[in-house]
């Protein structure tokens, strides 16, 4: 006899301590739910303006090659164009048709030399003024993010300074129920709150339905639930069903 209420009790502890684990975790949510979206945007800001700040890295960096591609190309010019004068000079003291036909076949490459680089600086230009425009549509964005992240982390600070101690002592009550709960029961128990939109896992009897998804629950059943000697659980969504104890039932 005394095995038995002794087992009994036991099924209650477990019953108490897991609605207890609830009441602390539901607690730890609605802190969270205060909190909203606002971490994940953060976050998101966050990315958003380090991927902008990268491109606009990166176009700096296009547009510093340009730069030094037009430089090299007028040195290309100066250079053709004083071997153009070079060959020019020699071309009047050729003693024969191959020695001239030779110096004016280096003189027109030097000039197509010149027509290609006076392509190609028009070219780097006309990409540079391009990427401008991508740079100063980029920097207006980057500065408007940057104003959007510093109104949401504001927000955020604030209500982390509201909240922050409440949600570590929480979890650190809620670390210290889960020590007077067997393992198998507490990873049923975090399963059923991670598959669970609202985070319950531990409900109780509301208006003959689990508090949890609702359903009916068969009166026989509610009176076993009451009785506290056994762990059940919803047949349709599989939450624990637990009656509170008077001392534990949130006020």
């Amino acid at each position: 006899m005394a095995k038995k209420k002794t087992a009994e009790n036991t099924i209650e502890h477990k019953l108490d301590s897991l609605y207890k684990l609830q009441q602390i975790d539901s607690q730890i949510d609605k802190i969270r739910t205060l909190r909203g979206e606002l971490p994940l945007e953060v976050q998101d800001l966050e990315d958003e303006i380090e991927g902008l700040e990268t491109r606009l890295s990166k176009l700096k960096e296009e547009n510093e090659s340009l730069e030094q591609l037009i430089s090299d190309r007028k040195n290309m010019i100066k250079d053709a164009k004083a071997a153009i004068k070079k060959y020019t000079e020699q071309q009047k003291n050729v003693r024969n048709n191959r020695e001239f036909d030779s110096i004016s076949k280096e003189i027109e490459f030097q000039e197509l030399e010149i027509e290609l680089s006076d392509k190609k600086i028009n070219e780097a230009k006309a990409n540079i003024e391009h990427k401008a425009e991508i740079i100063e549509t980029a920097k207006a964005k980057y500065d408007e993010r940057k104003k959007d992240l510093d109104i949401k982390r504001k927000e955020l600070d604030e209500i982390l300074a509201e909240t922050d101690k409440d949600e570590q002592k929480l979890l650190k009550d809620s670390d210290e129920a889960k020590k007077d709960i067997e393992d198998r029961l507490v990873v049923a128990y975090d399963r059923l709150r991670t598959n669970s939109k609202n985070g319950l896992a531990v409900v109780s009897i509301e208006r003959d339905s689990c508090g949890g998804c609702f359903n009916k629950i068969p009166p026989q059943r509610q009176i076993d639930i009451q009785a506290r000697k056994k762990i059940i659980v919803c047949e349709h969504c599989g939450r624990i069903l637990v009656e509170p104890p008077a001392e534990l039932v949130e006020k």
